[in-house]
């Protein structure tokens, strides 16, 4: 079961559709893929077809449900959402303080899913240090972080570098690896700080992604960028950063019997 924690220390960076066309590249491969949301903004489903009227998730009842796999939705033949859902913000800070005080809080809830041989998770974090991602570094077996070509996000690399992102050293397998989002190689900004990028981090770079503008026209028609535009250079990265990410976590293609608990309803 590799768990793969999508996060970042800035926001509108393009980490939740990073996250979702990861896990489409990765399904299409024939992996079981669940996604896991733990941003109260909910946004992850919506990449998945799931209403935005659908305000289920696992957030609201986690104080009470031992097993949070009852709240997943099947989105599609290979690909499974767990959504944060809409929540009072009382029950959001009571399930962040949950977490915080409760090292056995998030696996107990997760514990099903943890132990679908063959299932691939990928979680999506809020911007910035967080009680989720915190408490997710005992499980996870690698972290992606998103950045863009920007002096914005090159000035947080030393807390990247530091671990200062989840505040304390990362103990999975593979530790951080990097994913440079949106580049421009037109502007010389961007060319600049993805040259810059690839000779710093080496190995730790994932790949890089290209700035598409069928990506956001993807997101709108709630498809998976290699299906609304095959052709495009951002599918071509994402597929190529899909494939290493399978190699790194050995992941066997076709792995494993998920079945969800419910399904969204269509439009």
């Amino acid at each position: 079961m590799p768990l793969v924690c999508v996060c970042s220390p800035k926001g509108g960076v393009g980490k939740t559709t990073l996250t979702a066309n990861l896990a489409y590249a990765l399904a299409r491969s024939g992996t079981k893929v669940l996604v896991i949301d733990f941003d109260v903004q909910n946004a992850l489903r919506l990449h998945f077809g799931v209403p935005v009227t659908d305000g289920r998730g696992f957030v609201a009842e986690s104080a009470t449900s031992a097993d949070w796999s009852q709240f997943i939705l099947k989105a599609g033949s290979n690909t499974f959402v767990l959504p944060y859902g809409e929540v009072e913000e009382a029950q959001r800070e009571a399930f962040e303080q949950r977490l915080a005080q409760d090292p056995g809080f998030l696996a107990r809830g997760l514990n099903t899913v943890l132990n679908y041989p063959g299932l691939v998770i990928l979680a999506d974090f809020p911007p910035g240090p967080s009680a989720a991602l915190k408490a997710m570094k005992a499980l996870a077996d690698l972290h992606v972080v998103v950045m863009l070509a920007d002096t914005a996000s090159l000035s947080l690399l030393p807390q990247i570098e530091s671990h200062r992102l989840i505040g304390a050293p990362l103990n999975n397998r593979h530790g951080q690896h990097v994913v440079v989002n949106q580049i421009d190689m037109r502007r010389t900004l961007s060319r600049d700080v993805t040259q810059f990028l690839e000779q710093r981090l080496g190995d730790r770079l994932l790949g890089t992604v290209h700035r598409d503008e069928c990506v956001p026209e993807a997101n709108a028609s709630q498809r998976a960028i290699m299906d609304f535009s095959p052709v495009s250079a951002a599918a071509f990265d994402i597929e190529l950063i899909s494939k290493k990410i399978a190699a790194l976590l050995d992941i066997k293609v076709g792995d494993g019997e998920f079945q969800p608990a419910i399904t969204p309803t269509p439009y």
